[in-house]
């Protein structure tokens, strides 16, 4: 694709960001981000959430506030009818209210495979972006959801999810990443992503690509779903996690002998996963301590940003 130009696209494809962001004036820019996918849970319902939660995110990414939102949606209605095709749109529509949002409409065709997601429309200031380059060394990265939902979702396929995990990981890819933006917000975050399908480690070599740091992940220190490293160990998988991995081979440099079942964790591509932040050393007790109070009860710090790097991933 051509690499758009103009002096009020601030943040366009020249750089793999969560969102386009088009600055209208000197106090405010609009926010573009679209996202839809095929079910990754029965429930139609909670499949709706998801779907909406993960569409948000993007806007929340990039430090703003969700404005409008629009339904995509591609269905077999002649072959399942509508019945389930309602439940998917209220369960959008109630987070895109529990966001603040309006949705204004949207569009439907026919499909063989059922799919949705929203395009949203946000707003933020322009200096109060949040983009995914710029952190500094001793910035301190924080994870504000635990990781699990690629592998939890593929047991859910094969018919062998735990109840407790599948339960868990539902609550998390429904919970809107509205709280952990306002903190990033408080305690100056200027960094930020949000946890999607290139895995956690993915997700941070974007974050760093080209910034000459290189980022130190505890790998201990990043939170999972209760279960998840079981269902790994049992080489429940999904496919994508063995591509990342692939993607990340010549950035990764291993401190200790690496688990190969937490590697395939790290990698997890996630739905509707946390944002990923980068906090200033002195505000990140701060920052944990406040996402508590929103709930985000696994909130960590998981890694460090070093100097002098090369926009490789340290494990230890």
């Amino acid at each position: 694709m051509p690499v758009m130009k103009d002096e009020n696209l601030l943040v366009g494809t020249e750089f793999p960001d969560d969102a386009a962001v088009y600055r209208l004036n000197e106090n405010l820019a609009l926010i573009q981000t679209v996202d839809f996918f095929p079910p990754v849970v029965d429930d139609p319902y909670y499949y709706g959430q998801i779907a909406a939660v993960n569409a948000l995110s993007d806007v929340y990414a990039m430090g703003g506030r969700p404005l409008t939102a629009m339904n995509i949606v591609c269905f077999p209605c002649r072959k399942l009818g509508t019945e389930i095709l309602v439940e998917i749109l209220k369960g959008g529509a109630r987070k895109v209210i529990e966001a603040g949002a309006l949705l204004v409409g949207g569009h439907t065709i026919n499909d063989d495979e059922p799919k949705y997601g929203l395009a949203v429309t946000g707003v933020v200031s322009p200096d109060e972006i949040f983009t995914k380059g710029g952190a500094e060394p001793g910035d301190q990265l924080i994870l504000t959801k635990p990781l699990g939902s690629g592998i939890i979702t593929t047991a859910l396929k094969g018919g062998i999810a735990p109840e407790h995990p599948l339960e868990e990981m539902i609550h998390w890819m429904t919970t809107l990443n509205k709280g952990a933006a306002e903190v990033a917000r408080t305690v100056g975050v200027k960094t930020c992503t949000d946890i999607t399908g290139f895995g956690l480690l993915g997700h941070i070599e974007e974050m760093i690509r080209g910034s000459g740091v290189d980022a130190v992940i505890n790998v201990h220190s990043v939170p999972k779903v209760e279960g998840t490293l079981a269902l790994a160990e049992e080489g429940v998988v999904p496919g994508g996690a063995k591509a990342n991995r692939d993607f990340l081979r010549d950035k990764l440099v291993f401190a200790a002998e690496m688990d190969e079942v937490l590697m395939d964790v790290l990698c997890d591509p996630q739905t509707s996963g946390g944002l990923l932040m980068a906090v200033k050393k002195e505000r990140a007790p701060e920052a944990i301590r406040l996402l508590k109070i929103k709930r985000l009860a696994h909130a960590a710090v998981i890694g460090e940003i070093t100097p002098g790097g090369k926009g490789q991933l340290v494990l230890k």
